[in-house]
């Protein structure tokens, strides 16, 4: 009786691997891989976690991200950004902790929104954002700028180099720059 259920349970474990890897692909790269953006400035800490999808000799903006519809910023999970101190984005004041960041792209700007609301998924099952306005902390517009050269992966990332940091979001010929200051910094 052991004997027959040690087989049994073989031949499961065997054919629940051979499922894994031929029909779901368990093992093959994700095709927009996990990554995050850091920075540390003195005691500010933020954080971003996103998945990269590629261009692939897609036209993205306008195509497979339309315009004047809310993105998911990235793919698979929603995007995320955590900060530890309270912040001053465009003006508006954005208090520390955790949120999803979403977009509408544009033609000449995008809207980028911080959103309190965790969500496990960027996406419902009929593929619209499973973004909720009324979670909203923060909205603001920001111009698009061209870039010479094409971001084959959708990339974020924090740029300090002039002394004004800011969020960057960048992928095929388009770049975005949200402007963050430590509320702290900011003049009363």
């Amino acid at each position: 009786m052991l004997k027959r259920l040690l087989i049994f349970l073989s031949i499961l474990a065997l054919g629940l691997l051979l499922y894994s890897a031929f029909v779901e692909n368990i093992f093959s790269p994700r095709l927009s891989p996990k990554d995050s953006a850091e920075i540390t400035l003195n005691d500010l800490n933020l954080k971003v976690e996103y998945n990269r999808p590629s261009k692939r000799e897609r036209i993205v903006f306008g195509a497979l991200v339309p315009f004047e519809k809310v993105w998911r910023t990235g793919a698979n999970e929603a995007t995320t950004f955590e900060t530890n101190k309270d912040l001053i984005i465009e003006g508006i004041l954005l208090k520390k902790g955790k949120y999803t960041i979403w977009t509408v792209p544009m033609e000449q700007s995008w809207k980028v929104m911080f959103n309190t609301k965790q969500y496990d998924w960027g996406v419902n099952e009929k593929m619209e954002p499973m973004w909720d306005p009324n979670y909203d902390a923060l909205e603001i517009e920001v111009p698009t700028q061209q870039l010479d050269e094409t971001v084959e992966k959708f990339t974020i990332a924090f740029d300090n180099k002039t002394g004004n940091l800011k969020l960057t979001m960048a992928w095929d010929n388009t770049l975005i720059e949200v402007p963050i200051e430590e509320r702290s910094n900011t003049k009363s």
